[in-house]
């Protein structure tokens, strides 16, 4: 017998990744708050509400159009406490550095960091430093944690999904996937395809102060566009229907999916969300999503329904309907 050992589609953000959860992770840990399988962890401290995430970031490579695995991290843990409704305020930083990583490397990477903290206004309070031996890593790994305080009266989980509420998605998907696997293959194109990762806390706190109520807010990072609205579907059992037509995607990026046979609702993205309103503040909460330096090209994308709880249904654009599942296997492993 063949003894079951660990793929690199365990970490894809896919149907592999949430059977390892499900089936091995949370029954050892299980408890309300991981239970939610929100971005992140609400908890509830003598009264006071905090939003708690921690991600691990190894990509390659380390360096990419756009950006590098430094600010990729920061703004990475920023918009997962965001995704909560949370206003971050504080962030650790742990690096695994393989021996040999020239100084200067290391320097550009922090200095990154330490911009990237400030635009989005955290600090970066505590953290630790491991150095393995060459061979032993890739170059560096990243882990940051962030806390983060929740106003009161607010109540953003990927369970709280209800029939008739719009889904808008804050700007064109899959530019951070494709930037990466352009970098990492060597690949040139006639127009210049950049990481969108961003932090996207301001632009989910002038959300959550507007008086729209908002239902979920989620960043569709690994397995994309198309995997997030699947695991938000299943955490509030309810359908979705989106419109081909509406989906915000930059020429050149589709032209590269096309070419390589990728679809770009399974592409990650690292400044992007997706935010769930009733249909009566769909409009507003738009208008001000574009009003965000990171959501001009924000659309409204689909909407909930009653029908088929688990499923997300694509109404293409020759006027057919197609069943997005969940990602399976790896598209591009090693994206954030």
């Amino acid at each position: 017998m063949t003894e079951e050992k660990i793929l690199l589609d365990h970490g894809s953000g896919g149907k592999v990744s949430h059977a390892l959860f499900s089936d091995m992770i949370l029954p050892l840990f299980e408890n309300p708050e991981l239970s939610k399988q929100d971005d992140g962890a609400t908890l509830d401290i003598d009264g006071t509400k905090l939003a708690f995430s921690t991600d691990s970031y190894v990509v390659d490579p380390i360096f990419f159009p756009g950006g590098n695995i430094g600010d990729l991290a920061v703004n990475g843990t920023i918009n997962d406490i965001a995704m909560c409704g949370a206003i971050p305020r504080f962030i650790s930083v742990g690096l695994i550095i393989e021996e040999g990583l020239p100084v200067k490397t290391l320097k550009t990477i922090l200095e990154s960091m330490a911009r990237a903290a400030q635009k989005a206004g955290v600090r970066i309070v505590t953290g630790d430093t491991k150095v393995v031996p060459q061979g032993k890593a890739d170059k560096i790994f990243i882990n940051t944690s962030g806390i983060g305080v929740i106003p009161p009266h607010t109540d953003v989980s990927g369970c709280n999904a209800v029939p008739g509420d719009k889904i808008i998605v804050s700007g064109t998907i899959a530019d951070h996937g494709i930037a990466v696997l352009s970098s990492r293959e060597g690949l040139q194109f006639d127009s210049n395809i950049q990481t969108d990762s961003a932090p996207l806390n301001k632009m989910v706190q002038s959300l959550v102060q507007s008086d729209c109520d908002v239902h979920v807010l989620r960043d569709p990072t690994r397995g994309g566009l198309g995997t997030t609205l699947n695991e938000i579907a299943a955490q509030s059992r309810v359908g979705m229907k989106i419109d081909e037509l509406s989906l915000p995607i930059r020429g050149a990026v589709r032209g590269t999916c096309e070419l390589l046979g990728f679809d770009p609702l399974y592409i990650a993205n690292e400044g992007k969300l997706i935010a769930f309103v009733p249909e009566r503040d769909a409009q507003k909460a738009l208008e001000i999503i574009q009003q965000d330096e990171f959501g001009k090209e924000a659309m409204i994308i689909g909407d909930v329904t009653r029908e088929d709880p688990g499923s997300v249904f694509l109404h293409t654009a020759i006027g057919g309907v197609r069943i997005i599942d969940m990602l399976t296997g790896d598209q591009l492993p090693r994206i954030c």
